[in-house]
């Protein structure tokens, strides 16, 4: 008989337990590996994919890190969400921003680069902390997407049907 592999709810537990042990902000981690915050985020959420050859730094980073953590992180992860976290108010006011400025902020990509979008894969994300001109704590959320443009669905261009008609 196999053995029962954790849930994820299990496994995310677990990692955020040695990072809170370990007495370290988001922010240190990300210095010490080389990574954004909210990747170092994702990564311990179970929500990104931990790269081999940032393994060695995660785990001098975070020294409480098991072989089977990093093991479990370095597996593809399901990349979900619990739609109960809308509630939270830090998460249903970003989704509120979004909202808010999502449109306006599509006609400046599409002004500045053309018919597109912004990718979610290629895609970097920050948070850092800065003083406004009053003096008084700000948050500055980084977006850095790749441009994707839409593209004309010509036929001639169409790998598979090309394939297809060698057959």
């Amino acid at each position: 008989m196999e053995p029962e592999t954790p849930s994820k709810a299990h496994v995310v537990s677990s990692l955020m337990s040695v990072k809170r042990n370990s007495g370290k902000t988001f922010g240190q981690i990300a210095s010490e590996t080389g990574l954004t915050n909210v990747y170092v985020a994702q990564l311990l959420r179970r929500q990104a994919q931990l790269k081999a050859d940032t393994a060695p730094k995660l785990r001098a980073s975070l020294p409480g890190l098991t072989d089977t953590h990093i093991q479990q992180m370095m597996e593809p992860p399901l990349r979900s969400y619990d739609p109960s976290i809308l509630q939270d108010p830090t998460v249903y006011r970003l989704n509120e921003a979004v909202m808010h400025f999502g449109e306006s902020i599509k006609e400046i990509i599409n002004e500045e680069f053309g018919d597109g979008i912004m990718s979610a894969i290629d895609f970097f994300c920050s948070v850092d902390k800065v003083k406004g001109v009053d003096g008084k704590d700000r948050v500055v959320l980084t977006f850095d997407g790749k441009y994707l443009p839409h593209t004309e669905h010509k036929v001639e261009h169409m790998v598979s049907r090309l394939n297809l008609q060698k057959d």
